[in-house]
């Protein structure tokens, strides 16, 4: 599931840099489950071609998400957000100054934080 997950991101943030025959097969074959015979039989290629193309595509997408990494910053950003999501919430709570000064505080720093990424 978690390279489902993985080649999905890659392609959502990736994708558009493949051929347009690369992003069909990939597409059917990650988003939309295809079996390497359904794309053999639909591309009409052998499941050995399907697979050397989805290799292919794999390396691709990896190899732009080394050099530019979108995705890494992408979990970073949704890291601190969620962290500052956190903070929000405990600050409706906190029954002292003192508590909403540090939560804010942290807040400041996460919002750097994100200028940085």
């Amino acid at each position: 599931m978690k390279e489902i997950a993985r080649r999905a991101l890659l392609y959502d943030f990736y994708g558009e840099l493949l051929t347009d025959h690369q992003k069909k097969v990939y597409e059917d074959a990650v988003m939309n489950d295809y079996s390497l015979s359904e794309l053999a039989e639909e591309y009409g290629v052998s499941r050995q071609g399907i697979h050397d193309l989805l290799k292919r595509c794999d390396a691709i997408l990896e190899g732009y998400e080394e050099k530019l990494g979108l995705i890494k910053r992408f979990g970073d950003l949704k890291k601190v957000a969620d962290e500052i999501r956190v903070d929000l919430d405990r600050m409706d709570k906190a029954p002292t100054q003192k508590e909403r000064d540090e939560l804010c505080n942290r807040m400041k720093e996460n919002l750097s934080l994100i200028e940085t990424i």
